[in-house]
């Protein structure tokens, strides 16, 4: 398992796809303690203080005028843990649960929250240990921070509730003491400390970026396949009309599809004395569609990127002043923005996508293949169906990408009285990508499909690589048979590094490290 070291504020999107796809560690630098004991000194010199500090001598929310002993200040924080335990539905996969736990890490490491070191002993040596908390996936309206699954979180720690130990789940009480770990007891403001942040909305979000664009990338190498399948003029795609425009994405995607298509015998065939003038639209307008999507993917990963390495509790322990004060850093709403934002490139590049899939398989508009790619339609049926799949999946993630951000709700007896739903806005994330898989490996089996009716021409060195790649595991439809499976496998292949190779060198970059 890769140990990865972690300066608190200096975490990358690299490392944290790397936790995400590969289940890596970290290891926090130890340099680190020394703000984190300075912090915890401050907070428990007001735990026995007369000022009212909130969460650490008074209750949460509505009770935050309610005074509490110094004498039940551990206690205060045990009860709000476990009061806070109220999620609900399926857990979290175990690769955003240790996402999670990394950016909790990273976030109690910058020393502003209050907790003691041994709190991040404990989560860094959960992960280690591949204890991963159970959190359910709803719960959570993205405001004062995700409060109950960072509860159930901290829940895991004190030894309540459940885990998974190497995908086994257990108690957690007892998954820590197999891996010699002593439970926590909380001490002041631990808790809220602990439970108040933007953590899971953001590990959400994350996710639901790296999904999105490696099947935006997938897209494109299909949607370069697409216009082989259909003859499409690549004039489009030349660097001049992107230049004119000036968009950045659009440039790239441009070059892209230039790229992955030089060389292409079927190209070449119809660069003269083709009838059709222009070709629809999601032939056409892929750089400027999928370009806009670059752009602003790249827009959301530097927004993540800043809230991956924020501090966002309540209230924050100012070392300099030895100061603790109120704020809100746990509204997510730049997080909430920021999955809207991935939810509206996810319709988009599945809209586009099953656009083309239509187009190929419509012997009106597919000019000179076979009705819905059939060599022998009429006694089959084709891709006929397969087609209606992506529509219908198409249509369900364009209901999905409705904005969360804009429906808030009051909590806490209007005291948490506008809060984010980043929450929301990332879970669906999950679903939605799963759907956009399936669209773009519907179009990957129909365009190579396409291009084997242009034999004996041949599309380019990057378009064959990718289709002998899919012929490994999903043969040419020579009639109808059971398609769930060459569905299933094809959207596979396109969450893949793998089926990239070919076209890697020319795609798009994230660019936000």
């Amino acid at each position: 398992m890769k140990s990865i070291p972690l300066t608190p504020a200096t975490l990358s999107l690299h490392d944290l796809e790397d936790v995400y796809r590969n289940g890596s560690i970290v290891e926090v630098n130890r340099k680190a303690k020394e703000q984190v004991d300075r912090a915890a000194a401050v907070v428990d010199r007001y735990a026995t203080g007369a000022s009212p500090v909130y969460g650490v001598n008074t209750g949460f929310g509505k009770l935050a005028n309610t005074r509490i002993d110094a004498k039940d200040t551990g206690q205060l924080q045990r009860n709000l843990i476990l009061s806070h335990c109220c999620g609900v539905g399926d857990p979290l996969p175990d690769s955003i649960v240790r996402m999670i736990m990394v950016l909790k890490l990273n976030s109690l490491g910058r020393g502003a929250s209050g907790v003691r070191w041994i709190l991040i002993e404990l989560l860094q040596e959960m992960l280690a240990n591949n204890i991963l908390p159970l959190i359910p996936s709803q719960g959570s309206v993205g405001a004062s921070g995700d409060l109950a699954p960072l509860a159930h979180l901290t829940a895991a720690m004190m030894g309540e509730g459940d885990v998974r130990l190497n995908g086994v789940q257990m108690p957690a009480g007892q998954a820590l003491k197999s891996a010699g770990l002593a439970p926590v007891v909380l001490a002041a403001k631990e808790g809220l400390g602990m439970i108040n942040g933007t953590q899971v909305s953001t590990a959400l979000a994350l996710a639901g970026l790296f999904e999105c664009w490696r099947l935006l990338q997938s897209a494109l190498l299909t949607g370069a396949m697409a216009s082989d399948a259909m003859m499409a003029s690549t004039a489009p795609f030349r660097k001049e009309i992107q230049a004119l425009r000036g968009q950045p994405g659009q440039i790239d995607v441009g070059y892209a599809l230039r790229e992955i298509l030089a060389g292409s015998a079927i190209r070449e065939s119809h660069r003269e004395d083709d009838i059709r003038v222009q070709d629809p639209y999601c032939m056409r307008c892929q750089p400027q569609v999928m370009g806009a999507c670059v752009d602003m993917l790249r827009h959301v990963a530097s927004v993540l990127k800043i809230e991956s390495n924020a501090v966002t509790d309540n209230p924050l322990i100012i070392i300099e002043q030895e100061e603790i004060l109120s704020g809100g850093n746990f509204h997510a709403e730049p997080v909430a923005f920021a999955a809207d934002q991935i939810a509206l490139a996810i319709a988009e590049i599945g809209s586009i996508t099953e656009r083309r899939i239509a187009t190929m398989v419509d012997p009106a508009l597919n000019y000179g293949l076979p009705a819905f790619l059939s060599p022998d339609p009429g006694l089959n049926s084709g891709f006929m169906i397969a087609e209606v799949t992506a529509a219908a999946l198409m249509a369900e993630n364009k209901q999905r990408a409705m904005p969360c951000s804009v429906d808030s709700t009051p909590t806490s007896a209007n005291q948490e009285d506008h809060v984010s739903m980043a929450c929301h806005a990332g879970l669906r994330l999950i679903s939605m990508n799963e759907n956009l898989a399936n669209i773009v490996g519907i179009e990957l089996l129909v365009s190579a499909q396409g291009i084997g009716f242009r034999k004996p021409l041949a599309s380019s060195d990057v378009v064959s690589q990718a289709i002998s790649y899919l012929r490994e595991s999903v043969p040419v439809l020579e009639q109808d048979r059971y398609l769930a499976g060459d569905i299933a496998k094809a959207a596979r292949l396109v969450r893949q590094h793998r089926f990239l190779d070919s076209a890697q060198s020319y795609l798009p970059v994230l660019g936000v490290s």
